[in-house]
């Protein structure tokens, strides 16, 4: 259940299946914005844990220590695998904290460090093109991850990118359902009960026959989403994705 709302919408519409939800058995998947590391956000309090800047490291509260979690650049579709090094807790906003090697070892945009990130079940395989341990990670150290995984990007040969910068439009999941309807309701209670959240940028979107999600946006700034985001959660959501260009 995504958030505590939610049991409202099922005594007005008396139906569990207006709502899709997950299964709390399935991996921890989520897409967002990672919070880059430094020990100067630990002195001042900003996080609660430290991690080695020289290393490949990960932190997600919610996932075990020792887990494995695969970290994907949407943009180049590489990935990483590392071990969840420490439960730390870090600003909501974000899905997970990573040091600057990993950033740098993805290719990741630290103005815009827009991640997928999955939980890796020990007994479930994943498919990808190759996997392989870089010789980069052994050098910083032996022991950061468990496996690297490098998911090759059949257009990089196509197309030379351009040195122009692409604008991107982020988007708030903040929830998907069976029955346009009670899109349609959440969206009213939002807009009523959020009195400074601007109406014109909730959308209802139909995905599939069987999917109907309400989603917040465009924006164009990681401070003008989290303003947004910040109000959803207060207003009781409790796990919010973002998508980017949809």
């Amino acid at each position: 259940m995504k958030f505590r709302l939610l049991i409202i919408l099922f005594f007005i519409y008396s139906c569990n299946s207006n709502y899709i939800i997950n299964n709390k058995n399935s991996p921890f998947s989520a897409k967002g914005f990672a919070y880059i590391y430094s020990d100067e956000d630990f002195s001042n309090k900003i996080i609660k844990g430290r991690l080695d800047e020289s290393k490949l490291q990960i932190s997600h509260y919610a996932i075990k220590t020792n887990s494995l979690v695969q970290i994907i650049n949407p943009k180049t579709k590489e990935s990483l695998i590392l071990k969840n090094q420490k439960r730390i807790l870090f600003p909501d906003f974000y899905k997970i904290m990573m040091t600057s090697q990993v950033a740098d070892k993805l290719k990741i945009d630290k103005d815009f460090p827009f991640v997928e990130i999955l939980e890796i079940k020990r007994n479930k395989s994943f498919v990808a093109e190759k996997a392989k341990i870089f010789k980069e990670e052994k050098q910083i150290s032996s022991n950061a991850p468990v496996t690297s995984v490098k998911i090759s990007n059949i257009s990089k040969n196509k197309n030379i990118a351009s040195k122009t910068k692409k604008k991107e439009n982020i988007f708030i999941e903040i929830a998907t359902f069976y029955s346009e309807e009670t899109a349609k309701f959440l969206k009213e209670r939002i807009i009523h009960q959020i009195s400074e959240y601007d109406p014109l940028k909730l959308k209802i979107v139909k995905k599939s026959n069987k999917e109907i999600s309400l989603i917040s946006g465009p924006y164009n700034t990681i401070n003008l989403v989290k303003n947004d985001y910040t109000q959803l959660k207060e207003f009781g959501f409790e796990e919010l994705n973002l998508t980017i260009n949809d």
